[in-house]
């Protein structure tokens, strides 16, 4: 580079993040995991488009979201799009445009990248990737039963015991006709309630009060309202009648006990994206420390009409990478990183490169991660450079031992070595690997 010549930054762009390999590998553990969990649940993976037409998320997204935190850009043809900030519209818009040749009731999941524009803090960047995990074409509450039991499995999976996190849930319409029947709340200042609730334990009381006011809700109504959100399942149901409890599958789960794990009943669940029409749910870490939603999601029964006449159930939830790790370091659920080989195979010479990568073939086969030197430097820095890279084993293929049909296996941890026959080196090594 030229004199004077300025350097480009090595850091990543605000509220993105480099994973280096250690990283990776722990992702790559825990996704591991997860996606085991949901496949054994009957669950196929799809993917969609990264850049999506902004009108999908000015239809039904939230206001903040669109207003606030989308990346919006023009293409050469003058269309306006958006770096895909969720995948509740794209899978919506999916299965609208496939319906034909779908088998419903379709249990679908993704691994999705997704941008919005946050103010990056603790849980927040600008970038983050979502597990989404999704039902389509059943109404019955069996459906919330069976994400509400996949959503406890996951965590089983990932080693977090049932008093790690609570699984809060409520239906938006209950909610809504609560606020009604008790609060006296009207239609045009429903929307303004329902975003004060959403953040209503992010804020003061009296923060919260006052946007209720300015929403131009009385003394007494915003007291009423402060009842509504406390009262559990025994005392919320008497503001509802027995149509609007039986219409809720929600409702209907709690009062006939149709639970295959814990739940917690909760009024001030009514997730901030406005195409949930019932169910709404999250995840809450229980540690003090890290006392925050993890993640959630909700029926929405009417999305795909955004994109067909045809009416296509859903219900659904999204996981994000950055509030799920959050949780995990929290409570010391992180698995180790594995980057090392398991074994390098010594040294690179020409009577012995042929024999070489026919035992790693054979090792791979095996199951076994193997590194073989790119350029042999003599047996000695040859295994210095091994143990750097962490491997546990080497093999080293030496002329003496080869003319007797054998190699000479080092534990590079012990500091120990022994000479194994050639046809037993794969068997020897497997398993002492998998012991170690």
């Amino acid at each position: 580079m030229a004199s004077g010549t300025t350097r480009l930054s090595t850091a990543p762009y605000r509220g993105t993040r480099d994973f280096l390999p250690d990283e990776m590998s722990v992702r790559g553990q825990v996704y591991g995991r997860l996606f085991a969990v949901i496949e054994s649940f009957g669950y196929v993976r799809y993917d969609g488009p990264t850049l999506e037409p902004v009108e999908i998320y000015e239809a039904k997204s939230g206001q903040e979201l669109v207003n606030e935190q989308l990346y919006r850009l023009t293409d050469r043809g003058g269309r306006t799009l958006a770096l895909r900030p969720e995948m509740t519209p794209t899978v919506a818009r999916m299965v609208a445009g496939h319906a034909a040749r779908i088998a419903l009731p379709a249990r679908w999941y993704s691994f999705a990248h997704f941008h919005r524009y946050e103010r990056p803090q603790r849980g927040r960047v600008r970038e983050h990737w979502q597990i989404n995990v999704d039902i389509f074409g059943a109404e019955s509450p069996e459906a919330e039963v069976e994400i509400f039991a996949l959503i406890h499995r996951m965590f089983a999976a990932l080693g977090a015991a049932p008093a790690d996190y609570v699984l809060r849930a409520s239906d938006r319409a209950l909610v809504q006709a609560a606020l009604v029947r008790y609060a006296g709340i009207g239609h045009e200042a429903m929307r303004e309630v329902f975003r004060v609730l959403d953040r209503w334990e992010k804020y003061p009381l009296a923060e919260n009060q006052a946007l209720l006011a300015a929403a131009g809700l009385t003394a007494d109504q915003i007291a009423r309202v402060g009842e509504v959100v406390g009262m559990d399942f025994a005392r919320f149901r008497d503001l509802v009648t027995d149509a609007e409890l039986d219409a809720s599958n929600l409702g209907r789960i709690l009062r006939d006990g149709l639970l295959d794990g814990p739940l917690a009943f909760d009024p001030l669940i009514v997730r901030g994206f406005e195409y949930y029409t019932s169910t709404v749910f999250e995840v809450f870490d229980s540690a003090p420390e890290n006392r925050r939603s993890l993640f959630g999601g909700g029926r929405y029964d009417n999305l795909a009409g955004l994109f067909s006449d045809r009416r296509i159930p859903g219900i659904g939830f999204g996981m994000g990478d950055v509030t799920l790790f959050d949780f995990l370091g929290t409570h010391g659920l992180l698995p180790e990183a594995r980057t090392a080989p398991d074994v390098a195979l010594l040294p690179l010479e020409a009577a012995s490169r042929t024999e070489l990568l026919t035992l790693a073939a054979e090792l791979r086969a095996a199951g076994l991660r193997v590194v073989t030197p790119l350029a042999s430097r003599g047996v000695g820095k040859d295994l210095k450079d091994a143990a750097r890279q962490g491997a546990r084993y080497a093999v080293l293929l030496l002329p003496d031992e080869l003319a007797r049909g054998a190699v000479i296996v080092r534990d590079l941890a012990r500091g120990e070595q022994r000479e194994v026959p050639r046809e037993r080196v794969v068997e020897v090594v497997r398993a002492e690997a998998t012991l170690s």
